[in-house]
């Protein structure tokens, strides 16, 4: 299959890889000038989690092919488009007069009703999903990231099931797992409150690496995601079909003391947090905001979150 990872971050790097060793044809889209500035070779230094219970550590070197132009000729069968909320409307845009046939899958977060976040892209060549990786690139410029053994992938709805299909088909030709959601819309708004709550409290402990082990910090995260549940409420989210995924934010001391053990002890689940010593970076900033205005909006109270 012929795959174009949307940019050269983090987590396009990493399933860029994992997708290029199963045998995909996998090339990586970068901004013009981009490509010599990224020169041809990445190191990475990640934690597998399709290998041992908890992964195995892998350093390697990796060698994308960059491209800087997308041409609907192209010839492409996926593009995975992994960019931060608060650039998917520019990069919708810009992909969509350049698809040719390609399915896209939208793989991260969003916030706005999700077809409206990435028009003008047609509903029916859409796929949304989520990644279960994270890590950053060090100074050094060696990406150190994990990766769980699966993936989140749902429809809106209004994608022909063979779309669906052949993303299953990719991750699962690399031996990834896909959990499938059916309420995928749900889902992703529940993950951006989440991530709003972590981001919330890194500024408080300085960033998210310094909440490893912190479970103290953990639960003013995860409380500061419950006040935010009416807010998914007022936007028609059912949570009941959302048990298993609110369950920090019903056991917020128990899950804490669970989330400071594993991130001290287990390597696996420190990655992610890691690499985050900035709680400034653009996409935390935009989740906050984002969610803020729509607290206020809909006059939801957020003590925890205004703090």
């Amino acid at each position: 299959m012929r795959i174009l990872m949307f940019g050269r971050g983090v987590i396009a790097t990493i399933y860029g890889r994992v997708l290029d060793a199963a045998g995909h044809d996998v090339e990586f889209y970068v901004r013009p000038g981009r490509a010599a500035e990224y020169g041809d070779e990445v190191q990475l230094d990640w934690i597998d989690g399709r290998r041992k219970p908890f992964g195995r550590r892998t350093r390697e070197s990796f060698h994308p092919t960059l491209r800087e132009s997308i041409d609907p000729g192209d010839g492409f069968d996926l593009i995975v488009l992994s960019v931060g909320h608060h650039r998917l409307a520019e990069a919708a845009a810009f992909l969509a007069p350049r698809l040719g046939t390609a399915t896209v899958l939208v793989f991260g977060n969003l916030w706005k009703e999700p077809l409206a976040a990435v028009a003008p892209l047609p509903a029916d060549r859409l796929v949304f999903g989520f990644p279960q990786a994270g890590g950053g690139f060090g100074v050094d410029g060696v990406l150190w990231g994990a990766m769980l053994p699966a993936v989140i992938i749902g429809t809106m709805g209004a994608s022909p099931a063979r779309r669906e299909q052949q993303v299953l088909t990719a991750f699962r030709q690399a031996g990834i797992a896909v959990r499938k959601e059916t309420d995928m819309r749900g889902w992703l708004w529940l993950h951006f409150i989440a991530d709003a709550g972590m981001f919330a409290q890194a500024m408080r402990s300085g960033s998210l690496a310094n909440m490893i082990g912190d479970r103290r910090a953990f639960r003013e995260a995860f409380l500061a995601t419950r006040e935010l549940l009416p807010v998914l409420e007022a936007r028609g989210v059912d949570l009941r079909r959302h048990r298993g995924a609110l369950l920090p934010y019903r056991l917020p001391f128990l899950v804490a003391t669970a989330s400071g053990w594993a991130t001290s002890l287990i390597p696996i689940a420190q990655r992610s947090l890691a690499a985050h010593t900035d709680p400034h970076a653009p996409e935390a900033r935009a989740v906050l905001e984002d969610t803020l205005d729509e607290a206020r909006r809909l006059g939801i109270p957020t003590p925890r979150l205004e703090r």
